[in-house]
């Protein structure tokens, strides 16, 4: 199907300068900056919390409390999770009794999360795991900052090209390049500029003339 469509007939749509600015334009890095530091200096400071609890780290129960007030269904009221999908898979992790190993995941993520955003290595797969975390409190009945705290991950998703370009990233992403741009070591990178076709078919017309 993408085959059968021309080059010619291709459009590239351009984001707004707005928009290229802020998720593209290295200058917009200092943007960036305290969004991300106060993001990660966040997730560090709920993982390093937990770290020290026996609760967490060891038992999982204070996980396993979250979960069981989560999953209650009150006689009158709404019930803290929304839909009853997301509440039979709470439930289905606590009759298996995984907080005792989810409790530490929660844990070591929220701290290497926070690094990550921190030190701006990775930001935008730092900030996605974030997001991830933030979106299973709220759909687990805890609005709290999760909110707030998911917007600001996603914007860093969005600029994950320079929310780093202060930090990490500005080795990192130099360094690993992009699956789309990735060169391949030692090798020079051929670049198809549209012309491969008619200098080869000219080659073969000046071959032919001889």
């Amino acid at each position: 199907m993408f085959n059968s469509l021309k080059s010619e007939n291709a459009r590239l749509i351009e984001d707004p300068p707005l928009a290229r600015f802020l998720f593209s334009d290295t200058r917009s890095a200092i943007i960036w900056l305290p969004i991300r530091v106060l993001l990660g200096l966040t997730w560090l400071q709920s993982g390093w919390g937990k770290l020290s609890n026996p609760a967490w780290v060891e038992t999982g129960e204070a996980l396993r409390g979250f979960w069981q007030g989560a999953v209650t269904i009150p006689e009158g009221g709404r019930p803290p999770i929304a839909f009853d999908w997301y509440r039979n898979f709470i439930q289905s992790l606590l009759d298996a009794q995984a907080y005792t190993w989810f409790a530490k995941l929660i844990v070591m993520g929220e701290i290497l999360v926070g690094i990550a955003l921190i030190l701006g290595a990775f930001v935008g797969i730092a900030a996605f795991f974030g997001a991830f975390m933030n979106w299973n409190f709220i759909m687990a009945g805890s609005a709290s900052t999760n909110g707030l705290l998911l917007l600001g991950a996603l914007l860093l998703v969005l600029a994950w090209k320079v929310a780093g370009y202060i930090g990490l990233d500005y080795f990192l992403l130099r360094w690993l390049g992009t699956p789309w741009s990735r060169r391949t070591v030692g090798r020079p990178q051929v670049v198809d500029d549209g012309e491969a076709p008619t200098r080869r078919k000219r080659f073969e017309e000046q071959m032919g003339d001889i």
